[in-house]
């Protein structure tokens, strides 16, 4: 499912308030690590996460990768913060058809 530009404005003023729930750090992107994020997009559907300074990876990559492993949708990717978006299976919060 692809985000118009109107879906991703919308989910990123919804992100403004949120937290980053991970930090990605030296170890870059590990296989637990990306299974919490998985775990935390159906529980949120819309999360935060930081990359940390002494991380070597490219934000904007690490957001491609992150969402092709977990079927998510990069929101926006800013500086060292990312926020992605996944509807949940059951109960979803966002209601983007109307958008």
């Amino acid at each position: 499912m692809a985000l118009t530009s109107k879906q991703r404005a919308y989910l990123s003023g919804e992100a403004n308030s949120l937290a980053s729930v991970f930090q990605i750090g030296k170890a870059s992107l590990t296989s637990e690590l990306v299974s919490a994020i998985d775990e935390a997009l159906e529980k949120r559907e819309l999360i935060k996460i930081s990359v940390l300074k002494n991380c070597a990876d490219d934000p904007r990559e690490i957001a491609d990768v992150v969402s092709e492993r977990t079927h998510s949708e990069v929101v926006k990717v800013i500086g060292k913060k990312m926020i992605l978006f996944r509807r949940a299976k059951k109960n979803s919060k966002f209601d983007l058809s109307k958008i």
